[in-house]
């Protein structure tokens, strides 16, 4: 009688591929850093070849911006709607600083070696680009609202907040504190915000 065959693997394509992979080189960052990683390891780990991941990523500072990028979206902060500009930007603020210092405090102590071969800015600007989608989405609605005009706020005040909480979290590698975000908020950006609304306002910076 013949013995029954187990059916053969599924070969991985597409999404479910690259998925694997940059788990794969997620988890080798989280074990040996950016200077211990090696697309040998990589590959080892997630059941491939070397030459899978030379086709998506020419060399390991490129895997690993998008592994990045892959563990950053796959636990993505909402952006609230709470009815109001300072009631967005405050709970957003608030939740990016509970969900995102571990990991701040991680890049800090596995990836010296990205940052010796690439600025702070460099990375932000692979990994995200000039905006984030929070600050997009959150400044949209107010303007819908009516709370700000895109037009005459400078981009520079817009990304203000932002700006500010990223270097308060990568600064301290700790919470931001309610008291700073309130401070950024209330004291800084929306008396600019109001400023720049103003009939006559001086409009550079």
């Amino acid at each position: 009688m013949d013995l029954e065959k187990s059916p053969p693997q599924q070969r991985r394509r597409g999404e479910e591929l690259e998925d694997a992979l940059l788990e794969a080189a997620w988890h080798e960052l989280e074990r040996n850093g950016f200077t211990g990683l090696t697309f040998d390891a990589v590959a080892e780990r997630a059941h491939t070849s070397r030459p899978v991941l030379y086709r998506r990523w020419p060399d390991k500072t490129a895997l690993v911006l998008a592994a990045i990028r892959w563990h950053y979206d796959r636990d993505a902060v909402e952006v609230p709607d709470t009815g109001s500009l300072r009631g967005d930007l405050y709970e957003l603020l608030r939740l990016a600083s509970d969900r995102r210092v571990e990991m701040v405090v991680m890049l800090n102590a596995q990836f010296a070696g990205l940052f010796s071969e690439m600025s702070l800015g460099e990375v932000r600007e692979r990994l995200v680009g000039p905006r984030t989608v929070w600050s997009s989405v959150i400044l949209t609605r107010a303007q819908e609202r009516g709370e700000i005009d895109l037009r005459v706020v400078p981009e520079r005040v817009q990304s203000l907040p932002f700006d500010l909480f990223r270097h308060e979290l990568l600064m301290t590698l700790t919470t931001v504190s309610d008291e700073f975000i309130a401070s950024v908020v209330d004291e800084i950006f929306l008396p600019l915000v109001d400023h720049y609304m103003e009939p006559g306002a001086d409009r550079a910076l």
